[in-house]
């Protein structure tokens, strides 16, 4: 009894003194590491040699951030053991190791407390705490059910080609990777860094991975919102009403801003629907997903830059995407239409968001914008390559979105350190990171006189 009070009272004074976003924080950093030394391992590598330990930090980070850059191709050098941790990683990275370790709670029947509830808040970006053990259980429930209705249209295709086993790994493996917006492929046993090339005119494979991305992409609180109100569209929520018009928006216009630079180009020679499921998938690809059905090299610089916007702004809140999310770009429109028609308070749908919701947008849009441009500089500093080639991969760390233009296998150490940063940046969110490193905040007793300057 007295060693279980002395283990409380530890657990207690601990949880005092780390703040929830420094818990998520550091697990995630647990999970990067063990995973990467897990990779040293011979028995994770095909051919029996143990990986070099940055190759495999570099590849848990990817996995566990669901980003999907890779400096070694997957099929090629990993074993099934390998593979199976890649998919570990993938899948704690993208449901978040707190969910998943209240759904075990919950089935071994022990209690949850307003820690743990404050701690699934802060992991799936809820707007408050009630609910949270009926939300997790939703959570588990629609991912088992999106990934395992993925799984079996995908081994659909895959069965016939690669056989019974290995096309049920390769559903498996797909689906989990398409659903947590992570983009590892196995595709490397008919060429290295393909991704789904091989697959872009196929109906099948393009609409089950594109659904995957987006379902993971729009955020668990927007499931349960439809869940809840199913087809009731004026009792949604105000967050759900953003992420859905700007989703859809995002996809409608990429789709045919894709089309218009890449119909002299990549879509030469292809068939009227191989053209449409070109643009979508390379629409919905790149909101942090990874995978590719064309070339990412050989698209247009117009195409290109697209892409980087694309992988910036990422998913929504409280998903398994990255990116600035979709609300923050839209608090952020809406807030300058505001300002420029001279109109009190941001108006949305019949709502005027809080002014907090502003600041947050601001502040994440600036981090992640000085995280970009100063990595860039630094790895242009220390290497000699094209500025476009770096920005997209920053871009593309930054967002978590995995897409690449072939420069990854090219970064030294330290530019790869650079990537790893902002990959783990990317996955906790950068104000996160930046809150994880700073005390909670207090209002001071004696403020400063204010003043203004000029701006603009």
């Amino acid at each position: 009894m007295e060693q279980d009070k002395s283990v409380r009272k530890k657990r207690n004074k601990l949880s005092k003194c780390i703040s929830q976003t420094q818990f998520i924080a550091y697990g995630f950093f647990i999970i990067i590491m063990t995973g990467a030394l897990l990779l040293t391992l011979p028995i994770a590598s095909r051919d029996g040699q143990s990986e070099p330990f940055f190759n495999c930090l570099f590849t848990a980070t990817s996995a566990t951030c669901v980003t999907g850059l890779v400096v070694v191709d997957t099929w090629t050098q990993w074993s099934l053991f390998g593979q199976v941790l890649i998919l570990i990683m993938i899948q704690l990275g993208g449901l978040g190791f707190i969910s998943i370790g209240i759904f075990l709670s919950i089935i071994l029947r022990r209690k949850i407390g307003l820690k743990e509830r404050g701690l699934m808040q802060e992991s799936v970006n809820t707007l408050q705490i009630g609910g949270m053990v009926r939300l997790t259980k939703r959570i588990i429930k629609g991912t088992a059910i999106f990934e395992g209705v993925g799984a079996i249209l995908l081994s659909i295709r895959f069965i016939p080609q690669f056989g019974l086993l290995k096309g049920i790994w390769y559903s498996i493996f797909h689906s989990i990777s398409a659903f947590c917006n992570a983009g590892f492929d196995l595709m490397g046993h008919t060429e290295k860094y393909i991704s789904l090339c091989n697959y872009v005119g196929d109906w099948l494979v393009n609409l089950v991975i594109v659904s995957l991305i987006v379902i993971g992409g729009i955020g668990f609180i927007v499931w349960d919102d439809l869940y809840t109100k199913r087809w009731h569209v004026r009792h949604y929520m105000l967050h759900t009403k953003i992420v859905l018009v700007t989703t859809a928006i995002l996809i409608a216009g990429s789709m045919l801003l894709f089309y218009m630079m890449e119909r002299g180009n990549i879509l030469v020679g292809m068939t009227g629907s191989e053209k449409f499921l070109a643009c979508l998938f390379s629409a919905v690809t790149p909101r942090t997903a990874g995978f590719n059905t064309v070339d990412t090299a050989a698209l247009t610089d117009g195409s290109k830059f697209l892409t980087a916007v694309l992988m910036f702004i990422g998913g929504s809140p409280g998903s398994t995407a990255g990116g600035i999310k979709t609300t923050t770009l839209m608090v952020l429109l809406f807030y300058v239409v505001s300002n420029v028609r001279q109109t009190y308070g941001v108006e949305v749908f019949g709502r005027r968001l809080q002014d907090e919701s502003i600041r947050q947008s601001a502040c994440i849009l600036t981090i992640n914008l000085c995280l970009t441009i100063v990595a860039s500089i630094l790895i242009m500093t220390v290497q000699n390559l094209p500025m476009s080639a770096v920005l997209f991969e920053t871009c593309s760390a930054m967002g978590t979105s995995g897409m690449s233009t072939g420069v990854t296998r090219s970064l030294n150490t330290f530019s790869r350190f650079m990537i790893i940063m902002l990959m783990y940046c990317g996955r906790i969110g950068s104000l996160s990171f930046a809150l994880a490193f700073t005390r909670t905040k207090r209002k001071p007793h004696v403020q400063l006189p204010p003043e203004r300057i000029t701006v603009g």
